[in-house]
């Protein structure tokens, strides 16, 4: 094993350097994709048993969610262009006014807010240093083995899930951070050793992230909106207590086995050493004792969790969060001005709120009812089970040609539940969980299914070839999980 070497400097989450803007070919190219699919559906005829004013409207629906895998703009711009286009040429609605009411629909949405407000909450933990002291906390704890490292990363990322909906912020801001003046300490460059044990622990913090993501629903954003879509299409309403229990033995098997499988399919050859032990200590001893505000936030997380799990009959769980937010501020743990300045939360607003009125409409114009007609045919000659299963797997592997979980989950997850709500026998509301609970673990497939993948990505630890092949192995194994032990576990439970 390589000699102790100097400790690198304390790092936070680094800022992507500045770049020449994309081109025009790029930007033109960017706009052709989603604008070239509207137009031609807009001039295909509509389809036997569609309205012209239904098929209109998913002309335009396709093209937005084109455009958000595209990114001509940023996501809350393409949506407010989309619903804005959508109420000038009233696709739903007979006025303006009702057009007008349908477009603001998504801004009075308690899901959509509950997004936002687990955004802001997740401030606390940063602005306060409590996120990166849990981390170090745990690596000098658990640093003495290179599977211990692996366990304490991911034990840190466990704890901070439920309260920060943005894997990117939590992963990628929070956690990589620390992560990545590790491998240093052992040698271990992205151009020197990389295998050493910087690609052990790259590939962890990543993989663990998309497990902690499908754990809880306020661990990721998608989750959220995934849930409204179900609500408004299905009917089917899930708690945040409900999906806990329903993910609860798929999440314990996956946490626990996720670091030691990567362990044995993509080992370090550094197995064990102090350097990381001696450099958390070093770390800690900067951040000083343990400030007033870190434990006022860590107490305000507990009554969060408390009140989401517990608290349903009493407050919504949006209500929860906006109270902790106010004692947040009351407290000083956090300013207005930091919360006003969050480009994030309310970006986040924006993008949702549009996006959950657009896929609404799909409802509103006729869209889904006359597809799930003509999917009928296809799916009666099957059992309700292996339709399940075919669905989930589907849900899953589709997300390949996405660079959005929040995309995926607007454009696919609606077509889906109207193609399964007419199957005779079908158990729609375990099926909408379990099509749920994959949001978070296909983020592993690729380096742009989810946002901590670019950064992990280009740490330079993780090669193209060796994450595209980790990304197969280890999201198979999440599905395989997910629908051999999720599938019979709903079924049975999730009522």
């Amino acid at each position: 094993m390589a000699t102790s070497v100097t400790s690198p400097p304390r790092v936070s989450p680094t800022k992507p350097e500045v770049q020449a803007g994309p081109s025009t070919t790029n930007v033109v190219l960017k706009w052709l994709v989603p604008i070239g699919l509207g137009v031609v559906l807009r001039l295909i005829p509509a389809p036997a048993g569609l309205t012209p004013l239904a098929w209109h409207y998913f002309a335009l629906f396709a093209a937005v969610i084109a455009a958000l895998v595209t990114e001509p703009l940023p996501g809350a711009a393409v949506g407010m262009i989309g619903i804005s286009i959508a109420a000038f040429c009233m696709f739903v609605g007979k006025t303006p006014a009702e057009a007008a009411k349908w477009a603001l629909s998504g801004f009075s949405n308690d899901t959509v807010w509950l997004i936002v407000a687990a955004n802001i909450f997740a401030i606390g933990y940063d602005v306060t240093g409590l996120g990166r002291r849990i981390a170090l906390l745990l690596v000098k704890a658990l640093g003495r083995r290179t599977l211990g490292l692996g366990y304490a990363i991911a034990l840190s990322d466990l704890i901070l899930a439920p309260f920060m909906p943005s894997n990117t912020a939590r992963s990628g801001g929070t956690i990589y951070p620390v992560v990545k003046c590790i491998p240093p300490l052992y040698g271990s460059l992205p151009e020197q050793e990389p295998r050493k044990i910087g690609s052990y622990l790259m590939w962890t913090a990543f993989a663990t992230t998309c497990v902690t993501s499908s754990m809880f629903i306020t661990a990721l954003a998608p989750n959220l909106l995934a849930l409204e879509l179900v609500k408004k299409v299905a009917k089917v309403d899930v708690t945040w207590a409900a999906w806990a229990r329903g993910f609860l033995p798929v999440g314990i098997l996956l946490f626990l086995a996720t670091p030691l499988l990567i362990y044995f399919i993509y080992p370090p050859t550094v197995k064990r050493g102090e350097e990381v032990v001696r450099w958390a200590k070093t770390e800690l001893g900067l951040l000083g004792r343990v400030s007033r505000n870190e434990i006022i936030m860590a107490l305000l997380a507990i009554f969060a969790l408390t009140g989401w799990i517990f608290g349903a009959r009493f407050l919504s769980a949006t209500m929860v969060a906006f109270c902790v937010i106010s004692l947040m501020l009351l407290t000083k743990v956090v300013s207005w001005t930091q919360i006003a300045s969050n480009k994030q939360a309310w970006t986040v607003l924006l993008w949702f709120a549009t996006l959950v009125a657009m896929a609404d409409a799909l409802n509103s114009v006729g869209f889904l009812k006359w597809f799930a007609g003509r999917a009928t045919g296809y799916l009666s000659h099957f059992s309700p089970l292996a339709i399940m299963l075919v669905v989930v797997a589907l849900f899953f592997v589709v997300h390949y040609l996405f660079a959005s979980l929040t995309a995926h989950t607007a454009a696919v997850l609606p077509v889906f539940l109207a193609a399964v709500l007419v199957v005779p026998g079908m158990p729609v509301r375990q099926l909408a969980m379990l099509m749920c609970y994959s949001l978070g673990l296909m983020g592993i497939l690729t380096p742009y299914a989810t946002g901590p993948g670019p950064i992990y990505y280009a740490s330079g630890y993780l090669p193209a070839k060796d994450f595209w092949r980790m990304g197969f192995l280890t999201g198979l194994f999440f599905l395989i999980v997910l629908l051999g032990v999720g599938t019979p576990y709903v079924l049975r439970f999730a009522h």
